[in-house]
């Protein structure tokens, strides 16, 4: 075990952390897929399955990690318009699950992804490159309009339609990049204001002349109605998810495998994995400690961002994790009933399918910032000896006087 962390090149914490979230994932997921077992088959097939996506993941991230971080500077120049074009195909002709086409799928292998899981990597990887590469030119509206809001637009744009909740997160990440990134505040404020006065005209123009743009607004309605009702049959899953909750207490009283809920909550191995967790490990191990896995996550990637010396890899590193941590965040807060539904996974905890292959990529560019901040290695792997600074201490003592044998 030792012989294969000390391989393990990049932040060792980040690397544990991930591996620990693969861990929970797997016991939770596991203990989680009754419900699905009566639907599709033996549970074996379908943790098998689960587990071939996080291996998988893991291979993605090892060499992820492995690759110089500028180089995905270049990759964000050559891929971010081909996956705009992406999300236009997914838009018009992606499979349709409940009015929502969010998945298109990989010819010859018969595996469907989610066009947003790519496109949210690829656009928080290029502003970076533009807040670090054209940083003068980003004081002026006009800079900021055509680097920044057009690419903010077309992506949360193409997005909105299937999921206002994955365009909202991104839209939201973007905007503390540009923060970041000392981008004019007046600049960032304009942006908000377009946002906000664009998505009220659209939903006004859908709902008065029918244009079918907005297939899903009735059900962000139903959200909003139903958070924090009583009695509500649109709060069945949150409501159950409390139940949960509540029978996990604050000590590990079910164990692993001791979870009812996942005979009558819906989606416990997926949107409600983090109040099934609660249930079976408790609020102090399961809840608290799983919080924290995220947040030790974001700390060491605001450390590897502070000691980076390109504002390309800390942009990216920081962008990147917040990403994800924003996302569990809000994962979280819907279990416990903070905020209304909105489907987002816990990322590398909840079962899915290629959406954890594009959070081990994430993760794993992460890795390879952290990577650039290292003292280099021998052929051994062991570190390289810094070379000794010359002595400025001359061979005569202070005030000329000669020095001590």
């Amino acid at each position: 075990m030792k012989t294969f962390i000390s391989q393990l090149r990049g932040d060792r914490t980040i690397w544990m952390v991930a591996l620990f979230l693969g861990l929970i994932s797997l016991l939770a997921v596991y203990s989680s897929i009754s419900s699905l077992v009566v639907k599709r088959g033996g549970s074996l097939h379908l943790l098998f399955k689960h587990a071939m996506m996080l291996v998988t993941g893991g291979v993605i991230m090892y060499y992820a990690s492995q690759l110089r971080h500028t180089m995905y500077s270049r990759l964000s120049m050559l891929g971010f318009w081909p996956v705009v074009g992406l999300l236009g195909i997914t838009l018009v002709f992606g499979s349709n699950i409940n009015d929502a086409s969010r998945w298109v799928e990989i010819p010859g292998i018969g595996i469907s992804f989610q066009t947003s899981d790519l496109a949210k990597v690829v656009l928080i990887v290029y502003l970076a490159r533009m807040l670090s590469k054209h940083a003068e030119e980003l004081q002026t509206f006009r800079g900021v309009l055509l680097r920044l809001m057009i690419p903010i637009g077309a992506v949360c744009g193409l997005i909105l339609p299937a999921n206002f909740s994955t365009a909202a997160l991104i839209f939201i990440v973007c905007l503390v990049l540009m923060f970041l990134g000392k981008v004019p505040l007046k600049w960032i404020g304009a942006l908000v204001g377009l946002a906000i006065g664009g998505f009220v005209l659209l939903v006004g123009a859908n709902e008065a002349f029918d244009l079918g743009v907005l297939p899903r607004v009735e059900t962000w309605q139903a959200r909003l109605e139903n958070f924090g009702a009583a009695d509500s049959e649109g709060n069945y899953q949150v409501e159950h998810a409390a139940i949960a909750i509540a029978n996990g207490g604050m000590l590990p009283y079910n164990g692993p495998g001791g979870g009812e809920s996942r005979n009558h909550l819906p989606h416990p191995y997926s949107d409600m994995i983090y109040a099934f967790i609660i249930e079976e490990y408790g609020s102090i191990l399961g809840g608290i400690g799983l919080l924290l896995l995220y947040l030790i996550l974001m700390r060491r990637s605001i450390k590897v961002a502070a000691k980076c010396e390109k504002p390309f890899g800390a942009l990216v590193a920081v962008g990147l994790s917040f990403n994800l941590v924003l996302q569990a965040m809000v994962n979280m807060g819907v279990a416990v009933g903070l905020l209304p539904t909105t489907g987002q996974p816990l990322p590398l905890v909840s079962m899915g399918g290629t959406s954890i292959w594009f959070t081990c990529l994430a993760i794993g560019i992460v890795l390879s910032v952290s990577r650039s901040i290292e003292p280099p290695t021998t052929e051994s792997g062991t570190d390289a000896p810094r070379k000794a600074r010359p002595s400025t201490t001359s061979t005569q003592g202070h005030a000329g006087e000669p020095a001590l044998a």
